[in-house]
């Protein structure tokens, strides 16, 4: 039995990298999907390969620092299926810079991509979950909350800021909802290889990341979306403000 059968699951940053992963796996799966991206082409394709598994997947192309947009993210779900089951927030930027040399408009945007999105999004949907009486809400973090990385302090600080998010919202709306964040570190993904440019030689930086890690490898977007299924499933039914280090062991 598919883990997700009758499930509807919105996900942002769904046409590259991790949250493209768990629109995969969550397809197949079962689930209803109501997806989000900023390329439409992408969007699309994913679309199309998406159907092999599960007739009943939606693209929406938007900017999801935007509260109409998320607006139109619920609007659009509740329209096709008639409820919401899941949240997977996953669209995130890096900022890079120093404090000193990064601009006041790439902060904001950092800022405003990686946490305001998610407090527009649960805004919105956050009600269709109570309606129900059940759901539940996974969002992407990283181990950058709780570990520096040279000249990425919007990054640092939305990905922090996501945590605390998470735990504040699944007191408040607990025993109905449950909130839990991923932590992500160094996955094989398009932005890991933009945050190593960061570094003198980005793939020196890389190499010696997989060096440091005690599993000798990146993560991939299919460990990531795995996690997420256990977290989005009756399997984590009394899980809830939980931070999930998936890392390799990196942080260990």
């Amino acid at each position: 039995m598919k883990k997700l059968n009758e499930k509807v699951a919105i996900i942002t940053g769904a046409t590259s990298g991790m949250g493209k992963g768990i629109a995969e796996t969550f397809a197949k799966e079962g689930a209803s999907l109501v997806l989000s991206g900023r390329n439409e082409e992408r969007g699309t394709q994913l679309v199309n390969s998406l159907k092999e598994f599960n007739e009943k997947v939606v693209f929406l192309n938007g900017d999801i620092r935007e509260a109409k947009t998320n607006q139109r993210l619920v609007e659009i779900t509740l329209d096709n299926f008639g409820k919401i089951d899941i949240l997977s927030i996953n669209a995130g930027i890096l900022g890079l810079g120093s404090v000193t040399d990064l601009s006041a408009d790439l902060w904001h945007q950092t800022i405003n991509t990686n946490l305001s999105s998610i407090y527009y999004l649960c805004k919105y949907a956050l009600p269709s979950l109570l309606k129900n009486g059940t759901g539940n809400v996974i969002i992407n973090a990283s181990i950058a909350a709780f570990k520096s990385f040279p000249n990425h302090p919007a990054y640092c600080a939305s990905k922090a800021g996501a945590v605390a998010l998470t735990k504040q919202m699944a007191v408040d709306y607990a025993p109905k909802i449950r909130v839990n964040a991923i932590c992500p570190g160094p996955v094989d993904t398009p932005l890991l290889w933009d945050s190593a440019e960061a570094f003198e030689n980005p793939k020196t930086a890389v190499d010696n990341v997989i060096q440091a890690t005690p599993l000798k490898r990146l993560g991939t977007p299919e460990d990531i979306a795995k996690l997420a299924l256990f977290l989005a499933s009756d399997d984590a039914s009394w899980i809830t403000g939980a931070t999930f280090n998936i890392d390799g062991g990196i942080m260990t």
